[in-house]
């Protein structure tokens, strides 16, 4: 049976009697503010608790500003709405799991997904440890996506907003956590989120401009590895473009400053628009070339997270990149935790390091990482 965001499967808002504590993840934005109103709404205890992750410039507007003005906020909010709330000062923490991992990643010529990787062994850890030290039994945050529940096991489904599903960032999530979670805006679109909170007389939030980037980089992921290691662009400058026969063409100013799929930026005139096709972190080169070597009728998948295993004439769909489209596919498993998704049509720029997501609609099956494709022949 599908659920709503708020509870699992079958209505569970019925189920759980007079247990109706909630920690609720407060950003300071709209969503995490909606979330708090809407189950204050509906008789729950709430308490909120907001994450010091990681400090920009941007967060400090104002000259002797201590605190993050996203924890201020968040304060305030929990202020007016008269409910208990905490911060939680867990940069250090943050620093060494997905910062690493995240410098770490493009060091192998990979495109990573820190948002997904955050959620799971990061963000809902402290939720839930959290919710157990502040005694309540569930935790909520205002992600776009849903959660139901079928033969006493939980799984994930889209939000019902198409442009504000958030279900692509949240699929390495378990029975651990999504038994506990709650989700009130997946039934919800952003635009009635808005006149909710504006209803509530918070126009101060609806008003405020939502960040949609990566929530550590300011401006550019290139600019945030040089800062994090300094020595970086010393250390990877110099290395060749390269052709699809191996010449080279040109030289690039380190391989963890591309992409795949990327055009523009490449600052190398070839007399026709060129795109990265493949990058080789251990020589240091990048292969360019047209817009239809970029396409892929086959790829190979690491990770595989699938807990309902599929037949491989079960034809799925696979988001391979979050602004994506999902691309209708099957899974065919092979050993090591490896997959092979086979495309019924072409996808272009299978960019290793990001998630490839399953859905069977919108229910979430599962998903994996996207692995180097040099591999891709060894299991064919």
């Amino acid at each position: 049976m599908e659920g709503n965001g708020l509870y699992k499967g079958e209505t569970m808002n019925e189920s759980k009697g007079l247990d109706k504590r909630v920690l609720v993840g407060m950003s300071g934005g709209v969503d995490s503010s909606a979330v708090c109103m809407l189950l204050q709404e509906q008789g729950y205890d709430v308490v909120g608790v907001t994450l010091r992750m990681w400090d920009l410039p941007k967060h400090f507007p104002h000259s002797g500003q201590m605190e993050p003005v996203h924890v201020l906020e968040a304060r305030t909010l929990a202020e007016k709405l008269g409910i208990e709330h905490h911060s939680m000062d867990v940069r250090s923490d943050f620093r060494q799991t997905v910062i690493q991992d995240f410098i770490e990643e493009y060091m192998q010529g990979r495109t990573p997904n820190p948002c997904v990787m955050c959620n799971l062994y990061f963000k809902w850890r402290y939720l839930l440890e959290a919710a157990d030290r502040y005694g309540c039994k569930w935790v909520a945050t205002g992600h776009y996506a849903r959660i139901g529940k079928e033969n006493d096991m939980f799984y994930l489904l889209k939000g019902i907003d198409p442009l504000k599903d958030q279900s692509y960032f949240l699929w390495r999530l378990g029975q651990k956590e999504l038994s506990r979670t709650l989700f009130p805006l997946g039934e919800m679109k952003k635009e009635d989120i808005k006149k909710y909170v504006l209803s509530k007389g918070f126009k101060e939030k609806v008003e405020k401009k939502e960040s949609m980037e990566v929530c550590f980089i300011e401006d550019d992921y290139r600019e945030f590895l040089k800062q994090e290691v300094p020595e970086l662009p010393e250390k990877v400058n110099g290395g060749f473009f390269v052709d699809k026969e191996g010449r080279k063409i040109g030289r690039h100013k380190g391989f963890p400053f591309y992409t795949v799929g990327q055009r523009k930026g490449l600052e190398i005139a070839l007399g026709h628009p060129a795109y990265v096709i493949k990058i080789n972190a251990r020589k240091n080169t990048i292969r360019l070339g047209d817009k239809s070597e970029l396409l892929a009728k086959e790829m190979l998948v690491r990770d595989v997270l699938l807990p309902i295993p599929l037949s491989p004439e079960e034809e799925i769909s696979v988001r391979i990149r979050y602004r994506s489209a999902a691309l209708p596919a099957t899974l065919r498993s092979v050993v090591e935790g490896r997959a092979i998704v086979r495309f019924c049509d072409e996808a272009s720029a299978v960019t290793p390091g990001q998630s490839a997501v399953f859905y069977r609609g919108d229910r979430v099956l599962g998903g994996s990482i996207i692995d180097d494709q040099r591999y891709l022949k060894k299991y064919i």
